[in-house]
């Protein structure tokens, strides 16, 4: 196994485990990996310090190559890798994160880039929220210098919630 630290297009430095150099590089070449931050598949492999290997411990549990999957089955890219033990504890995080989006916070569904961008400018009271916006919106959001973060998983509320 080998960690990269990777950088994104906005220069958010994230790391990655990767089973060889080349998975990295197909990866890469397919825009498999994503920013775990801005969702930006535009990424390289950011300067890093050499890290000098002790002795390995013969038969140590070697990291599977499993991708993280949120708890809706979907795929997140960014966190493909880890050892078994930090995507336990990442999952762990993530479900704390979503519970506490929705119970504290409003759903405004696929107004959340308009909705947040009222808020940022003055033209609306902060508020919690949360909702659905592309790739692209969240990157504009981000260039804008509005702080949003994906969360995975995060669900729609049903009719009788809204």
């Amino acid at each position: 196994m080998i960690v990269f630290d990777l950088k994104c297009e906005l220069d958010h430095i994230f790391e990655v485990w990767f089973s060889s150099s080349k998975a990295f590089d197909t990866q890469v070449r397919l825009g498999e990996i994503e920013c775990p931050v801005c969702g930006s598949a535009k990424v390289e492999k950011a300067v890093m310090a050499p890290n000098i290997a002790k002795k390995s411990k013969l038969g140590a549990e070697t990291p599977g190559d499993q991708a993280f999957s949120d708890p809706a089955g979907e795929e997140q890219i960014g966190y493909t890798h880890l050892p078994k033990h930090l995507r336990r504890e990442l999952e762990g995080v993530l479900d704390k994160v979503r519970k506490h989006v929705e119970e504290n916070c409003e759903y405004v569904g696929a107004n959340f880039p308009e909705e947040v961008r009222k808020m940022h400018y003055g033209e609306a009271p902060e508020r919690g929220i949360y909702g659905e916006a592309s790739r692209e919106e969240s990157l504009d959001l981000l260039k804008e210098g509005i702080d949003v973060i994906p969360v995975p998983g995060i669900r729609k509320p049903r009719q009788s919630d809204a």
